[in-house]
């Protein structure tokens, strides 16, 4: 009898020292040489592949891919849909995500950015652009040929499916709508390894459920955008506000003005007096003035607009540079005009990179917070927000975005969410930088906003949001959620896809 109870405690320890080893092996993904596929598992890959952007989380998958052909990604998922061993895919571009939502516990990454390449059609109306393929190459590519999209993001240096997966905004929405609003017609393939194009006509719950989709259904192989004329130049201006409804009146008369006499891009930001100023747009003349406004005020607002164009000698310019400098209610003297290539323009926020890079600046945690706000509640969410939350604060750091879009521009067939109640919908970006240390304080704000805007019924949509519980996810799609959640069974009934979303 003893000897039987010291054989099973011999065992038991055996089995409780190889039980660790067991698991790691058991996670590990072995995928058929049939597939031939190459998993790349060394430590700096898997490293890299377990960060994004945001810098605040580490998700670390089993493998990443780079992959030559969308037939490879139908042949991984196929395997991963019906194999023996179940195992989640994300398919991850520049990493642009805040919170790991590119990301895939012990699951493949694939690197989307090995499938770049744009083919700009012969009657020059769009442009077929693998998924992997940045912005920033996109733009250089079609204006070698005199074109260009109409609809861009303020950093260029992000994939098209990424963006695509989202939403794609920037100060041309009010005009253009968000990229996804301007996509002809796209290649995905499903989380069952389908390698479908869909359009507005071919596959249209595929396609309406994809753009805006979080990456859900499918991942975008190609997508076909629309092309425009690409005008060679840009006058660029700032102005100085110190009335915020001023301010916002300018921003909405600017968005509801007719193409030929309006500007073709704005924005808006906030200078905090508790935050870094930025004045070196303006005259050296002016910047001194400027940072003695923010300290008097507290918070002041500069609107940014754009006008594109070919030959400065067209009526039409003076027209609009008249009405920007006339008829506009920014403190007098506080305008300042940059004259730029288009190019330059649009690669504007690649100039503030190198140097966040050159001073150890952008690879820091980026506990980021964007809204849709309405038009109505814009000037309520300034007092509660900007003024008795942020300013309140001992410091604020990175930029502070205002700017209105036009509802109408929104296609509501598509995955993407916005505020529905009202024709005028606010952008709102709250882009902090923050430490190691501080990001837990930074967050709480960022939950203190939202609440207070719960809280003062303002009725705000978050943009690149990361949601943990599924109640959260239901609030945020509304009435469209029915149709997220079926889209996903239909599309991708193992729920194999994006799972760093953290929706199914």
């Amino acid at each position: 009898m003893g000897n039987l109870r010291l054989i099973t405690i011999t065992l038991m320890t055996v089995l409780i020292y190889l039980l660790p080893s067991c698991m790691i092996k058991s996670s590990k993904i072995i995928l058929p040489k049939s597939l031939n596929l190459t998993l790349i598992t060394d430590p700096s890959t898997i490293s890299a592949a377990s960060h994004d952007f945001g810098n605040m989380t580490t998700v670390t998958p089993g493998g990443v891919l780079c992959l030559s052909s969308p037939a490879e990604i139908s042949r991984l998922l196929s395997y991963a849909a019906n194999g023996e061993r179940k195992f989640q895919v994300a398919a991850r571009g520049q990493g642009h995500s805040l919170k790991g939502q590119a990301s895939v516990l012990d699951g493949v990454i694939i690197n989307m950015t090995c499938l770049a390449g744009v083919a700009v059609s012969d009657d020059m109306k769009y442009a077929d652009v693998a998924g992997g393929t940045l912005w920033v190459d996109v733009l250089k590519k079609t204006v070698e040929k005199g074109l260009s999209p109409v609809s861009w993001t303020d950093y260029l240096h992000v994939t098209v499916g990424g963006t695509l997966s989202n939403a794609g905004i920037g100060g041309e929405v009010f005009r253009n709508g968000p990229q996804i609003s301007n996509v002809l017609e796209l290649d995905v393939i499903t989380g069952k390894g389908e390698m479908l194009t869909c359009s507005p006509q071919l596959n249209s719950e595929l396609f309406y459920g994809v753009l805006g989709g979080l990456g859900q259904f499918g991942i975008i192989t190609r997508a076909r955008i629309a092309l425009n004329h690409a005008p060679k130049r840009a006058k660029w201006f700032r102005m100085v506000y110190s009335d915020f409804t001023a301010f916002t009146k300018d921003q909405e008369r600017l968005i509801s003005m007719a193409n030929d006499i309006g500007v073709d891009y704005l924005e808006g930001q906030l200078f905090m007096s508790n935050g870094v100023v930025d004045t070196s747009f303006f005259p050296p003349s002016d910047q001194s003035k400027i940072a003695d406004l923010v300290k008097n005020h507290g918070i002041i607002y500069v609107l940014e607009v754009a006008k594109f164009y070919d030959d400065p000698t067209l009526p039409i310019i003076g027209q609009v540079v008249d009405k920007l400098t006339k008829t506009l209610s920014y403190l007098p003297g506080f305008i300042s005009m940059h004259d730029v290539t288009y190019f330059d323009f649009l690669n504007r926020v690649k100039a503030e990179e190198d140097k966040l890079r050159s001073l150890g600046l952008w690879e820091v945690p980026h506990p980021w917070l964007n809204l849709y706000v309405p038009k109505s509640q814009i000037l309520n969410f300034h007092n509660i927000v900007f003024k008795d939350i942020l300013l309140k604060q001992n410091s604020t750091s990175g930029l502070t975005l205002l700017y209105p879009t036009n509802r109408n521009k929104w296609d509501n067939r598509m995955s993407a969410m916005v505020t529905d109640e009202e024709d005028v919908v606010y952008v709102i970006g709250i882009l902090p930088s923050a430490t190691p240390h501080n990001v837990p304080e930074v967050e709480s704000v960022n939950d203190k906003i939202i609440k207070a805007c719960k809280d003062s019924g303002i009725k705000i949509k978050q943009y690149l949001m990361h949601y943990t519980r599924k109640e959260d996810w239901v609030e945020h799609f509304g009435s469209k959620w029915g149709d997220f959640s079926k889209r996903k069974d239909l599309f991708d009934p193992k729920k194999l896809l994006s799972p760093g979303q953290d929706i199914f």
